[in-house]
């Protein structure tokens, strides 16, 4: 009788990962009647001495998804969640240190933000509410995002965000470029450019034995440094954009040495309002959603290899 539990063809089993995709957790911390949220989408993945699994079914090495899922909610509670990469940080080094066969834990995570309701100046205390501290409204811009990875000793922290639309009405220009047979578009020496950013940048903090950044003052810095590069660029290009943004950040922030972004170009095209007896002087445009340019690069620090994965894009 065969041993079915080792494949007979000369196949071998390549990279493997499991865990638990997107669990949403939300943790309410009470500073008396003022609350705060952190609200965040959390995956696990884990790897590591995985093999038998696969081959026989053996599950002697397998620590739960359904595990992995209770320990997000625990970790909440008994951690806190400072920030989403000090979270994760907890999480992967938890399930690396934690058991044996698992060698490289990988915890992805998206925060929402949410902002505080302002309440009115007049006698709230006619509704029953005294100082509302509690009440809060969906921001509508970007998604903050990390990754964290950790084998044992080295780790590896990729942060960032996406969705987060920005538009300059002018100060664009787009011209010069090549033509042939098939080129129809018209040079641009005023246009609007827009485009939603998606951006991840890679932290040089990587051992336990270097202190860590402060995440939460980080994020907000790099977000800054981004929205005024691309404010203050003055742009014969999406791609010289990118590089503005790119630069500014790594210019302006010592613990990020690398940063990739992808740039979908908004195209706002100009109506022809001729037909009506309109002269449209940069007023009126039609805003396509598809199909659109994908500008892509990263930015690095001199010295410093690329580390994030180029298919950490849009497409």
């Amino acid at each position: 009788m065969t041993d079915q539990s080792r494949p007979s063809r000369p196949v071998i089993l390549g990279q493997n990962q499991y865990g638990k995709a997107e669990n949403r957790v939300v943790k309410i911390t009470r500073d008396g009647n003022t609350h705060h949220i952190k609200d965040l989408n959390v995956s696990v993945a884990l790897s590591g001495e995985m093999e038998e699994v696969h081959y026989s079914g053996s599950n002697a090495h397998v620590l739960p998804t359904d595990t992995t899922k209770n320990t997000v909610y625990a970790f909440a509670k008994e951690h806190g969640i400072e920030s989403a990469e000090q979270f994760g940080i907890h999480l992967a080094r938890h399930f690396v240190t934690s058991q044996e066969p698992i060698r490289q834990a990988r915890i992805r995570i998206e925060e929402y933000a949410w902002e505080r309701i302002e309440t009115s100046d007049g006698d709230s205390t006619l509704t029953g509410a005294d100082e509302v501290k509690h009440s809060f409204v969906r921001k509508g811009q970007e998604t903050r995002l990390t990754q964290i990875t950790f084998d044992g000793e080295r780790w590896q922290v990729i942060s960032g965000l996406k969705d987060l639309t920005v538009m300059n009405s002018t100060n664009s220009e787009f011209w010069g470029f090549v033509k042939d047979e098939y080129t129809t578009l018209k040079e641009a020496h005023d246009r609007i450019l827009a485009t939603e950013v998606s951006a991840k940048w890679r932290y040089s903090w990587s051992s336990d034995d270097a202190p860590m950044p402060n995440w939460e003052n980080s994020y907000e810095q790099a977000r800054k440094h981004l929205l005024q590069a691309f404010a203050e660029t003055y742009s014969l290009s999406l791609q010289q954009t990118l590089y503005q943004m790119g630069s500014r950040i790594i210019n302006s922030r010592g613990e990020i040495d690398e940063i990739r972004f992808s740039l979908p170009n908004k195209h706002h095209f100009l109506v022809d309002l001729e037909p009506f007896g309109l002269k449209n002087d940069n007023e009126v445009y039609f805003a396509a959603d598809r199909p659109y340019g994908l500008i892509e690069a990263t930015v690095l620090r001199d010295g410093t290899e690329p580390q994030i994965p180029v298919d950490l894009t849009n497409l």
